[in-house]
């Protein structure tokens, strides 16, 4: 059967929908067609000259790496606006009748379908994710041997995907002929009702029960479904009493599971729970810096802290956040400052006009957090617990203001501006060294910003 344009178009997008992160995926392929497929190069339609330049500058070798996987061979790319470019979608050609192998179509591995970015390398480990990140490492490497299962729960969009795809990729890396399975419940109730239907309950349980990890993700979608918590029930008992590993991940924990099975839930708790809370101020910034590192821009810190400051619910709003303000940055040819990351970002987030930070404010809240008051910042007393704060408050006015440092040091009981120097070089010099002081500087960044 002869391939057409369209579906080769469409299994090169269900393979890159995998590979590119969901708001990079929707921003700029979702909108593409296919428009012809002329000896050596595929034309694709795309909404406008942004995308265009876009498409070619940031994503035309991971779509030409695709387009390998699925014709076996090279194609150029050419993005031309249909509109534009008087370019009319064509049929393939006769001659490529024999292009696309049933070998060079995408089938299912025993991983499942993984996304190549979820690995360990590419996760933020922050305060509120240590553990969880610790126990998914340690199951990759010796599997069954101390967490089995590992239960993750966690809000929506706070990494718990990620770590149980990277959980796959590495150990499939370390033992590549084991057999892994990474599935949602969805898609567990989905296939045991249709081996129901098709009377094929035999080859369902043969392959759940064979495999040597199991990774199962959203667990609490199985309450009230009691037919398939049963025959999770006895695909668990087989793997767990076999010693292969069992990754579970919930939104909740599992005594929160309403409906779920007491047999189910105890032997959830058997092993490890471990929960993956929001994010922190520093580890937003850091998971932005990284994000944009992989895509190869440069992000301003008081951008990064910008946005680290207004979206703080999930992993997944954040990275959409930098997404659309990278797209706004490069559509209107403007340079990625504080007020274009607020204009792009003004129908997301509920206030996102720059606050005004003044050297008052800060010292507000540093003494706040400290339980002192303004005027102990302000006092020529040298004590250790006064010093240390004042030092702290004149590092974030050098850092989060724009005041001269005569002007900081009338503001901190008329010291001079050598005084200030010192007390911002000494925090500097700290932070390079001293996590705990990284993460107290980040949550006083966030306090003063949100302030």
């Amino acid at each position: 059967m002869k391939p057409q344009l369209s579906e080769i178009w469409d299994r090169t997008l269900e393979l890159l929908r995998y590979e590119l992160l969901k708001p990079s995926f929707d921003t700029w392929l979702l909108n593409t067609q296919p428009l012809a497929l002329m000896d050596d190069t595929i034309v694709i339609g795309v909404p406008n000259e942004f995308a265009r330049d876009w498409l070619e500058r940031r994503y035309a070798e991971d779509i030409r790496r695709t387009l390998r996987r699925v014709l076996e061979r090279d194609l150029r790319i050419k993005f031309v606006i249909p509109n534009s470019s008087g370019v009319a979608p064509a049929k393939v050609p006769p001659s490529e009748a024999e292009m696309l192998p049933a070998t060079a179509r995408p089938a299912p591995s025993h991983a499942g379908v993984l996304n190549a970015k979820y690995t360990f390398d590419s996760f933020v480990v922050g305060t509120q994710s240590r553990l969880a990140h610790a126990a998914c490492l340690a199951v990759a490497e010796a599997p069954a041997r101390s967490y089995n299962p590992l239960f993750i729960y966690g809000g929506v969009g706070l990494g718990k995907t990620h770590l149980m795809q990277a959980v796959a990729h590495y150990s499939l890396q370390l033992r590549p002929d084991q057999q892994a399975l990474y599935v949602s419940s969805e898609k567990f109730t989905n296939e045991m009702i249709n081996s129901i239907r098709d009377d094929r309950m035999p080859d369902f349980k043969n392959r759940y029960r064979s495999i040597d990890l199991l990774l199962i993700d959203d667990i609490q979608f199985l309450a009230g479904k009691e037919r398939t918590q049963e025959e999770f029930f006895y695909t668990f008992e087989a793997l767990h009493g076999a010693s292969r590993q069992i990754v579970i991940s919930s939104d909740r924990p599992p005594k929160e599971i309403p409906t779920l099975e007491e047999r189910l839930r105890t032997r959830f708790e058997w092993g490890l729970i471990a929960d993956i809370q929001p994010p922190d101020f520093e580890t937003r910034v850091a998971i932005l810096r990284k994000k944009a590192q992989y895509e190869r821009l440069v992000l301003p810190d008081d951008v990064a802290s910008f946005i680290a400051s207004r979206v703080s619910t999930n992993i997944r709003e954040l990275e959409g956040a930098l997404t659309r303000i990278m797209a706004y940055a490069a559509f209107t040819g403007t340079t990625l400052d504080i007020a274009v990351t607020a204009e792009a970002l003004r129908d997301l987030v509920d206030d996102v006009r720059p606050r005004v930070i003044n050297i008052g404010g800060i010292q507000s809240v540093v003494a706040q957090y400290y339980g002192l008051k303004i005027e102990d910042l302000q006092a020529k007393r040298r004590t250790r617990s006064l010093t240390f704060p004042r030092h702290v408050a004149i590092y974030l006015c050098r850092e989060l203001t724009d005041a001269s440092l005569p002007r900081i040091g009338d503001e901190f009981g008329g010291r001079d501006h050598t005084t200030v120097i010192y007390a911002h070089e000494k925090i500097k010099g700290e932070l390079e060294r001293d996590s705990g002081l990284r993460r107290v500087i980040g949550e006083l960044t966030e306090r003063v910003q949100g302030a």
